[in-house]
């Protein structure tokens, strides 16, 4: 249900699918449309014009089989995309093998997210790029202040990359000051602000040894 409704917030057309009708009702006003039916049956998703999706998710946690169905049911119509959700490693073998194109783990990306969020607090948010690597958000810290990226040396002393800077400036609208967010691209030469928050891609390792903001 939270994967719907940030999909939709992101601008996506969402269709939730569900047997349970409460939940149904819980997202309907939340998503392009909310269809209670039993997503096992080639009939149903045709008529509801599941074929024609981009991607479809299967999020069913703990009927593998009927999980395992809808999987093939997607493939089967047509469906181009098929991530579904899996609670082994054993089971996620299973359902690519029957056609998933992505495999999500849940509870094991749940830990890595904790265990990168305990690990590394001063980071406001991390993305996983894979083999140890992500994309973060930092709030600046005190040693970079009022410096550029050049007199840093980002790259040779802290091993990080510098992607962008999310800055926040007060303009003047309607006649009152209000606060405005840009994402610049930094060069060498712009200088970082104590209350900027920086975008950085790194190792694990080098994002952990930066400095607190």
């Amino acid at each position: 249900m939270k994967l719907a409704q940030a999909l939709t917030q992101a601008g996506a057309e969402v269709i939730a699918v569900d047997v349970k009708r409460d939940l149904i009702d819980d997202i309907r006003d939340d998503v392009a449309l909310a269809v209670r039916m039993d997503a096992t049956e080639r009939d149903a998703l045709l008529a509801q014009g599941i074929d024609k999706v981009d991607v479809a998710i299967v999020g069913i946690g703990t009927d593998f089989e009927a999980n395992a169905l809808t999987v093939a049911t997607l493939k089967t119509i047509g469906v181009p995309r098929v991530i579904a959700r899996a609670g082994s490693e054993r089971r996620g073998r299973i359902l690519r093998q029957i056609g998933a194109d992505a495999i999500v783990f849940p509870e094991r990306e749940s830990a890595m997210r904790w265990s990168n969020r305990l690990m590394l607090p001063h980071l406001r948010e991390y993305i996983e790029l894979g083999e140890g690597h992500a994309l973060v958000q930092v709030r600046a810290p005190h040693e970079f202040a009022n410096k550029t990226p050049g007199q840093l040396a980002l790259r040779q002393k802290h091993q990080v990359n510098l992607v962008a800077i999310r800055r926040t400036v007060t303009v003047e609208q309607d006649g009152k000051e209000a606060e405005s967010e840009i994402v610049s691209v930094p060069t060498a030469e712009t200088k970082i602000l104590p209350s900027d928050v920086l975008i950085l891609i790194g190792s694990d390792d080098a994002l952990a040894k930066l400095p607190a903001g």
